[in-house]
């Protein structure tokens, strides 16, 4: 797929067609290639150069819709070795932890590269991105994905095989994204990475890693007061006044949590609270 987010289609374009029943079909036009179902088939050279929301229709009289899939679209349906980081917590982290065109941002965990192409793109050329994967079998599936979904080796990504604690990188990042079993153990490599004031984020699938990364942060004193959060999106079913929620709904994935670096020197405010009885155990208390 090059990566070509407007006009008419192109040879080497992924385009999606829905059937009148909303069911979804990838291709990639080429020269020659066929679009073949049990309804008949298309000839990819009628596609060509045709604007998007275009209907062709098939040997059989079946109608289909095309266009470029979204980026939603590209990340649901790629090859996948690690988990991926869902579209919808995709766009909370870069939201939240601010990822800005030009940001340096180092990313451990790079999985099967879902994140890494919503990164790319939010940093884009003027900024970077340095990602990190442990297992070289997923690093492969990531740098596929990638160079699939832009069609190109972005210049601007480095991909580093190996944990991230053991590698040389730089010290000046802007961002930190962490997307691992145990990203508390890349508390301290956090620190010397971010610049003062860079933002530390992580996502973590259970409680028990919430808990344990939010109680390191406390502990390391160099970091604002952890924020956390999952997001949920219900869909909704719209037909005449028949507008009610969807029975199916895309629920928990995992959660965000959110640290900021301090200035070096510098210990982190406390939050003055009472915590609630039991929240550190019997013998605690006690």
């Amino acid at each position: 797929m090059q990566f070509n987010p407007s006009g008419p289609f192109r040879i080497g374009d992924r385009v999606q067609l829905t059937d009148e029943k909303g069911k979804l079909y990838s291709i990639n036009l080429a020269i020659g290639g066929q679009f073949h179902t049990h309804k008949g088939w298309i000839d990819h050279e009628t596609l060509i150069g045709a604007p998007e929301g275009s209907i062709f229709v098939t040997t059989s009289g079946s109608k289909y819709q095309a266009f470029r899939p979204l980026l939603t679209d590209f990340v649901l349906s790629m090859p996948r070795g690690a988990t991926i980081v869902y579209p919808k917590d995709a766009a909370l982290i870069l939201g939240y932890a601010d990822i800005f065109p030009g940001a340096k941002v180092l990313e451990a965990g790079a999985g099967s590269g879902a994140l890494s192409i919503s990164l790319l793109r939010a940093v884009g050329t003027s900024g970077s991105l340095h990602s990190f994967e442990k297992r070289e079998d997923f690093a492969l599936i990531a740098e596929k994905n990638v160079l699939s979904y832009f069609g190109e080796r972005p210049t601007h990504w480095k991909l580093s095989v190996g944990a991230v604690q053991e590698i040389e990188h730089d010290k000046d990042f802007d961002r930190v994204i962490l997307d691992m079993l145990a990203p508390w153990d890349c508390v301290e490599m956090a620190y010397r990475s971010l610049k003062p004031g860079g933002v530390f984020a992580a996502y973590v699938a259970t409680t028990t890693q919430l808990s344990k990364l939010a109680e390191a942060l406390k502990d390391d004193g160099r970091f604002t007061e952890p924020e956390s959060f999952e997001g949920l999106i219900r869909g909704w079913h719209h037909e005449g006044l028949a507008v009610r929620p969807q029975h199916k709904m895309n629920a928990h994935t995992g959660f965000i949590i959110f640290a900021r670096k301090v200035a070096e020197g510098t210990i982190a405010l406390k939050r003055r609270r009472r915590p609630s009885k039991g929240a550190y155990g019997t013998a605690d208390e006690e």
